[in-house]
């Protein structure tokens, strides 16, 4: 066998034991979120925390503003992660948070800002749009090393040691905005799938906007400014 091709053969083994050794003892945990009525929810988070420390390395994030919405409409953080809020609109956007784990500020803008915002607390922040009043966005900072945003069927998926773990569940519409305990979770390298009722309040979003200023916060100019209204 020529020197080069048992070189390549040599270092392609090292690569699949590298990344088998890296693998072992992952699992699939599926979460299934509904309603006291059984309802699948979107948008729910679902974070574990487990017997294992795991080591977060820097993380970025985006919040988009799609079609005058956030998207995603709820996004779920660890703490100390950078966020970007690009613009994807062709108008402009001014995006705030009074909420106490962040308050900020992003004046009215297109495009995408030069630099992130940092999420270094845990906690719920609830983001607004001083031009959309109706435009309302959250993002979930958590210190769990392991966490995931329900799909429109309800479903979280994540990859995960075995172990057991501490669930915790949160959602927009969660009681006063407050985390809910979701139980203890064994999980074996087989994985697991269990579904959990989300206790979940109409008035829930009415309650969130203690969390946000008025409208006319920062005044009407910046709507004129705009010159953009609600259709």
């Amino acid at each position: 066998m020529p020197v080069s091709l048992r070189l390549r053969l040599l270092v392609s083994l090292a690569v699949c034991v590298v990344f088998t050794s890296c693998s072992v003892g992952a699992a699939q945990f599926q979460a299934k979120m509904v309603d006291a009525q059984g309802k699948p929810i979107e948008g729910a988070v679902v974070t574990l925390q487990g017997p294992i420390g795991a080591e977060m390395p820097a993380q970025t994030a985006i919040m988009d503003q799609v079609q005058k919405q956030f998207a995603p409409q709820v996004l779920a953080v660890h703490t100390s992660t950078k966020v970007t809020f690009p613009n994807s609109d062709n108008i402009r956007h001014h995006v705030y948070s009074f909420s106490p784990a962040k308050r900020f500020e992003l004046r009215l803008y297109e495009g995408t800002p030069s630099e992130p915002i940092t999420f270094d607390k845990p906690g719920v922040v609830v983001l607004g749009c001083n031009i959309h009043d109706w435009m309302v966005g959250y993002i979930y900072v958590t210190d769990d090393p392991w966490f995931a945003t329900s799909d429109a069927s309800g479903v979280a998926t994540l990859q995960l040691p075995a172990g057991k773990y501490n669930v915790t569940l949160w959602h927009p519409k969660s009681p006063d905005l407050l985390p809910q305990k979701g139980g203890e979770l064994t999980l074996s390298d087989q994985g697991a799938s269990q579904q959990y009722v989300v206790n979940v309040t109409e008035d829930a979003e009415e309650r969130a906007e203690v969390y946000a200023p008025k409208p006319s916060a920062f005044g009407d100019a910046f709507k004129k400014a705009a010159s953009e209204t609600k259709q």
